[in-house]
């Protein structure tokens, strides 16, 4: 017999950022465990087709998109899904951008796009939400960090500070929130293959290196992100809040491999 505290049987959850990669995962994953599932993303195409696998699971969905540099279109997002489903217990930020570039070549505006994608704007979503399972006294939010929320990594700056500070948001709102009966806590993927990075890893040096610094000798497959997600938005994980869970084949617990 399952689990009963990983059910997630009338839950009503949204993932920003699901239309590929570890939010696609995540979000069938939610599905997988019994809950309604809300997948958005800014490409209607790509939204209606994880619309459609979601309800190919027996759940309940709808296709809107949001952009979460957009502020009314969040808002907009949880008035529909709140008027819809009657609320939100579950949001899982996944929406995320990087580019890699010496520091030095990094200009202005690709910072602050970065930062405005993967740090303000999980704000924008959080605190639309936040508002939400406050009112109600209860709520699971999953903020998807990375390694280099807490390990530097070569020529993506702008990437890592946005990134540490998902750690930092996380932390801060978990302890303002927890009164409220809102456990906020982090992903750590370690190094997935997605449209994002690959070009990055495959047949790089690169690639190579982080293969070596992972025990496991491989990249992760976005699937696997997806039980922690379950936990962390579950009542098995009813008195977690503030914490970063590392998915990483080993990565940050390795020192020399070979």
């Amino acid at each position: 017999m399952a689990f009963p505290g990983l059910d997630l049987t009338n839950r009503t959850a949204v993932v920003v950022g699901a239309t590929s990669g570890i939010g696609k995962a995540i979000a069938l994953g939610l599905a997988d465990a019994g809950a309604d599932v809300v997948p958005t993303g800014r490409r209607s195409n790509l939204v209606k087709e994880a619309v459609r696998d979601i309800e190919a699971r027996g759940r309940r969905s709808l296709a809107i998109t949001a952009d979460v540099a957009d502020g009314e279109s969040i808002q907009m997002l949880a008035d529909t899904v709140i008027e819809r489903f009657g609320k939100v217990d579950i949001l899982v930020n996944a929406a995320g951008r990087t580019v890699r570039r010496p520091t030095v070549d990094v200009t202005d505006a690709e910072w602050n796009e970065i930062m405005d994608t993967n740090l303000t704007g999980m704000l924008r979503a959080c605190r639309v939400f936040g508002r939400h399972m406050i009112e109600r006294g209860y709520g699971r939010i999953v903020n998807i960090g990375s390694l280099t929320s807490v390990v530097a990594l070569y020529e993506v700056a702008a990437y890592g500070a946005s990134k540490a500070g998902v750690a930092a948001l996380t932390k801060s709102l978990a302890v303002e929130w927890a009164p409220h009966g809102v456990c906020v806590n982090a992903i750590l993927p370690g190094v997935f293959r997605t449209a994002l990075n690959e070009g990055l890893l495959d047949g790089t040096d690169r690639g190579g290196e982080l293969l070596t610094r992972t025990p496991m000798r491989r990249f992760g497959q976005p699937e696997e992100t997806a039980g922690a997600a379950v936990f962390l938005a579950s009542e098995a994980a009813s008195f977690v809040t503030g914490h970063l869970l590392v998915v990483d084949g080993g990565f940050l617990a390795s020192g020399v491999n070979q």
